[in-house]
């Protein structure tokens, strides 16, 4: 709850920095940094999620919180698209307090529904039920959760595959998702709006896409193995549309007049339009068709939701019963140092060197990430955990007055017996004896 309200707090001074007469870039940097840190709780949702689910619950259960950050990277750029025509002036309430214009109505409406979470989990609304560590110890029948995960050793050598695939991936997104605008600008000669705007549209369309795809992994899953629906449904679609990237088209990009402020001609005048001539490569490489940035985006909606929910399921079955919040915590490192590398990389390769380049190393990267797994695919099988073969008597212990001093032996009452028990070769018998 409180990085919600620090959520909501950073958001609401992003939108407000023209009211900042003064080191409004520092303001900027600062809601910046504030938003970045308090996004950080997907960590803990992620933590939280593999110790509330069972193991046979996880896949479905990751993939719907995956649905919902992949809706939130894809859908962001079509509310820009959605409230473009509200113009560079927009509107102007509370006074003069509040400018609602282009620029600023997508960070209030983050305020809007960042409050609407934090109502969400208040504590009449949403309660804590941990059972991923309970439900591993009444399989082996013992009698602490903490041992019990204890003794279940987890790969790290899987878990780190795992975090340097989720860092690739994320970061191949992102990328896409930064450059996408400046790209179809030089490609395609769009202006700014139009590039927005149409952007907007395919954003819209791989965000139904994408949810068609997340309600196909679960079935996915029963059909073939989960490291190989990873493999070949996630990474190989990302690395096709990494390669459909890779220009082929007849000729350059139209090129873009140097500004010239003296000509009396505004700056979305179609002689300005097009490969800016800062880019000195952009006369002697062909110019990318809008059919492979399609064909390349449409792979890109599907491969990137099956990648970033199995990898997430995977790597919280590798880990076993154990609480997750430092691990869950790397990888969420992983995916936001990529946020970062994105436009660090597009600004440093891509207006350098150009689109060759670019994609050429994306294509690389992503294609040895997927060797990388293919070849170590047999250490991405989650531990087994051993069911007794006897029927399990799990006595209920009485509950001490002072409710402080109980620990993680507290006594499983019969709702919570149910909803374990569902194993044949288990059967919990509660007891009021000491």
């Amino acid at each position: 709850m409180i990085s919600l309200g620090l959520f909501t707090i950073a958001s609401g001074l992003y939108s407000s920095l023209e009211l900042c007469q003064d080191n409004v870039k520092y303001w900027m940097l600062a809601s910046r940094f504030l938003i970045g840190v308090s996004s950080a709780n997907i960590a803990l949702c992620r933590s939280y999620l593999s110790a509330a689910t069972r193991l046979s619950e996880r896949t479905h259960a990751v993939s719907m919180v995956s649905l919902a950050q992949v809706l939130g990277f894809i859908i962001g750029p079509g509310l820009q698209a959605l409230v473009t025509p509200l113009g560079r002036h927009g509107h102007v309430w509370l006074w003069g307090g509040m400018h609602v214009n282009m620029y600023t109505a997508s960070g209030w409406i983050n305020v809007i529904m960042s409050m609407g979470n934090f109502f969400m989990f208040m504590p009449f609304i949403f309660q804590e039920h941990k059972i991923a560590a309970r439900e591993v110890m009444v399989m082996q029948g013992g009698t602490s959760e903490r041992d019990t995960w204890k003794a279940i050793k987890p790969n790290y050598f899987s878990a780190w595959t795992l975090i340097v695939a989720f860092f690739v991936l994320v970061f191949n997104f992102v990328l896409l998702e930064t450059l996408g605008t400046s790209l179809t600008m030089d490609m395609f000669a769009w202006t700014n709006d139009e590039s927005l705007y149409y952007m907007g549209i395919f954003m819209a369309i791989a965000a139904i896409i994408s949810l068609v795809t997340f309600v196909l992994i679960e079935p996915m899953c029963k059909l073939f193995a989960e490291r190989f629906v990873l493999i070949w449904g996630g990474f190989s679609l990302m690395v096709i549309g990494r390669l459909l990237y890779i220009p082929w088209g007849p000729e350059p990009p139209k090129q873009a007049m140097a500004y010239n402020a003296s000509a009396n001609l505004n700056s979305s005048d179609p002689i300005y339009l097009g490969c800016p001539p800062t880019q000195d490569w952009c006369p002697n490489l062909p110019a990318l068709t809008l059919t492979q940035f399609i064909i390349g985006f449409a792979l890109t909606s599907v491969g990137y939701p099956i990648g970033v929910t199995l990898i997430q399921t995977i790597f919280s079955k590798v880990l076993g019963p154990r609480p997750q919040g430092v691990w869950m915590g790397l990888m969420t490192g992983a995916g936001c140092l990529s946020r970062v590398m994105g436009p660090v990389f597009v600004g440093s390769i891509y207006t350098r060197l150009g689109t060759y380049w670019t994609f050429g190393f994306t294509s690389v990267m992503m294609i040895i990430s997927m060797i990388w797994l293919l070849c170590s695919n047999q250490l991405l099988i989650p531990p087994t955990i051993d069911k007794l073969a006897k029927v399990v008597e799990l006595r209920e212990l009485h509950k001490p007055d002072d409710q402080s001093n109980a620990d993680a032996n507290s006594p499983i009452d019969e709702v919570e017996d149910e909803l374990l028990a569902t194993s044949k070769v288990v059967r919990i018998l509660p007891s009021s004896k000491a």
